[in-house]
């Protein structure tokens, strides 16, 4: 029938920021383990410090990551809004790497939107 017992399709938009959310915090795991663990003296502390310095912007955008695969399986346009907000304050936290979430917090919005639109629909055509 479709990807559950409603027969709703999963949102396309969510979908897309689910799957670079989870690259990001994929390519951050592998980029910050291996900047720490292969640097050695100064540079180890360096690249330790680093690592904390961005660590709540990791952790609020992983946060924002199963918010948005929530809101994308469960269907809830307040879990894509939630998501939405957590990208949004991941850009706040490290404005350096503002460009690595900036696509999932406008696609979150916008799916929330739509969501909202397509729930407002149904419930008047019921």
């Amino acid at each position: 029938m479709g990807n559950n017992a409603s027969g709703k399709k999963l949102n396309i938009l969510l979908l897309i920021a689910f799957v670079l959310g989870v690259a990001y915090m994929l390519y951050s795991a592998v980029y910050w383990t291996g900047a720490v663990s292969n640097a050695s003296g100064t540079e180890g502390l360096g690249a330790m410090i680093a690592s904390r310095i961005v660590m709540p912007h990791l952790v609020v955008t992983g946060v924002g990551v199963i918010f948005n695969g929530l809101g994308l399986f469960m269907k809830k346009p307040a879990f894509a809004l939630v998501a939405g907000i957590l990208y949004a304050v991941a850009m706040v936290l490290f404005m350096t790497y503002f460009m690595f979430v900036v696509i999932q917090a406008v696609l979150c919005f916008v799916a929330f939107a739509q969501m909202k639109k397509a729930e407002g629909s149904s419930t008047t055509a019921s």
